[in-house]
């Protein structure tokens, strides 16, 4: 399916670089938008023991990618998109 998002990063003007992630889609109310939650872990030092921890990064969905909640999608770092967007989607892994 072909897309006219210059936002895509398949179809449109965005270029990928840095970091490349992969989260479950929390959230897909906004238009053109998921929050995608990426679970890491931290290591802390007093107690020699790991932390597990989450982040919730919002992404831009291109239309030719549709993810919806549930899904298991994954993000790539881009130049800042708007106020608290910096990454978009590149793809399903699991629906």
């Amino acid at each position: 399916m072909e897309c006219n998002d210059p936002k895509c990063s398949i179809h449109g003007d965005v270029k990928v670089r840095g970091i490349q992630l992969e989260g479950l889609v929390a959230s897909d109310k906004a238009k053109k938008t998921v929050v995608v939650e990426v679970d890491y872990t931290k290591y802390v030092y007093k107690y020699e023991r790991y932390l597990r921890k989450r982040s919730r990064i919002p992404a831009h969905n291109p239309d030719c990618i549709n993810a919806k909640k549930g899904n298991i999608v994954r993000i790539a770092e881009t130049r800042r998109l708007s106020k608290t967007k910096s990454f978009v989607v590149t793809g399903v892994v699991k629906k």
